[in-house]
C-alpha cells in the first residue's frame, strides 16, 4: 500500500469499544454501528471462528504452529440474516450458534494468547476500516489494532452482573448452564486476558471508561454516542 492510500485509510474514523466478557460491548457496538451507518467488527468472533475451526479439525490448542496455520487458512465471513442479525460463516458454514458457546469462548481466549495467531489476524481486522467509519469491539482494539482511533471506549461491569447477563442470554437460547459455573469461567477468563504477555486486556490511555453495571442498553448507547461529535 502506498503512502497516499495509507493516509486515506487512517482518515476513516474508528470507534473502538473494548472490555471484558459480558460487559455489553458486542450489543452496544452493533447498535451504535447501525445508528451511525458504519461498518462493524466483532473481533472476538474472529478468534472464536479460529477456535471452532481448530475444534472441527481436532487440533491441539497447545500446538501453536497448528493454530497459526489454522488462523491463516480458515475462511471467515459475516452476513446479516433476514432479521438483521449478524451471522458468522466459518469455512462457508454458518457457525454463529457454536461461536457463542462457552467452549468456543475458552478456545478463543487460549488462542488469543498466542502472539503468532494475533499477528495472523491483525491485518484481517484492520481491513474492516472502510468508509464511512468503523465500530470495532474487542479487547485490544484501542491499544493494538487501531491505536490511532479518534474515539475509544472501555466498558466494564461487575463480574456478578456479567455472569447474570450471560446466564440469561444462554438460558434464552436453551443452553444448560449454571450461574456459579459462568461466574467462575468469567473470572478465569478475566485473569487470562489481563495477564497474557501479548495485548493484555486493559483500557487504552485515552479511552473513556464506562461502568455498565445497572445501566440499560439505551443508556449506555447514548453515553457512547455523546462522545462523538455532532453528526
Amino acid at each position: 500500500m502506498n503512502s497516499a492510500s495509507s493516509d486515506s485509510i487512517t482518515t476513516i474514523p474508528v470507534l473502538t469499544i473494548d472490555g471484558p466478557s459480558g460487559s455489553g460491548k458486542g450489543t452496544i457496538s452493533r447498535l451504535i454501528a447501525q445508528r451511525l451507518g458504519w461498518h462493524y467488527l466483532d473481533s472476538g468472533a474472529l478468534y472464536r471462528a479460529v477456535g471452532v475451526a481448530a475444534g472441527w479439525a481436532d487440533l491441539d490448542l497447545a500446538d501453536p504452529a497448528a493454530l497459526v496455520r489454522c488462523a491463516f487458512d480458515t475462511r471467515i465471513g459475516f452476513r446479516d440474516d433476514a432479521n438483521g442479525e449478524l451471522r458468522v460463516l466459518v469455512n462457508d458454514q454458518d457457525a454463529t450458534d457454536e461461536l457463542r458457546t462457552e467452549t468456543a469462548g475458552a478456545a478463543a481466549s487460549a488462542i488469543a494468547a498466542i502472539p503468532e495467531v494475533r499477528a495472523a489476524l491483525k491485518d484481517r481486522q484492520r481491513a474492516f476500516r472502510q468508509a464511512p467509519g468503523l465500530v470495532a469491539d474487542g479487547r485490544d482494539m484501542g491499544t493494538v489494532i487501531f491505536p490511532d482511533a479518534p474515539f475509544k471506549v472501555f466498558l466494564t461491569a461487575s463480574a456478578d452482573e456479567r455472569a447474570e447477563r450471560r446466564y440469561k442470554q444462554l438460558k434464552d437460547k436453551g443452553v444448560s448452564v449454571t450461574l456459579d459455573g459462568l461466574l467462575r469461567e468469567i473470572l478465569a477468563r478475566d485473569a487470562r486476558d489481563a495477564q497474557r504477555a501479548v495485548a493484555p486486556l486493559r483500557p487504552a490511555d485515552d479511552a473513556v471508561r464506562i461502568d455498565t453495571t445497572g445501566l440499560g442498553i439505551d443508556t449506555v448507547v447514548d453515553q457512547v454516542l455523546a462522545l462523538l461529535p455532532a453528526r
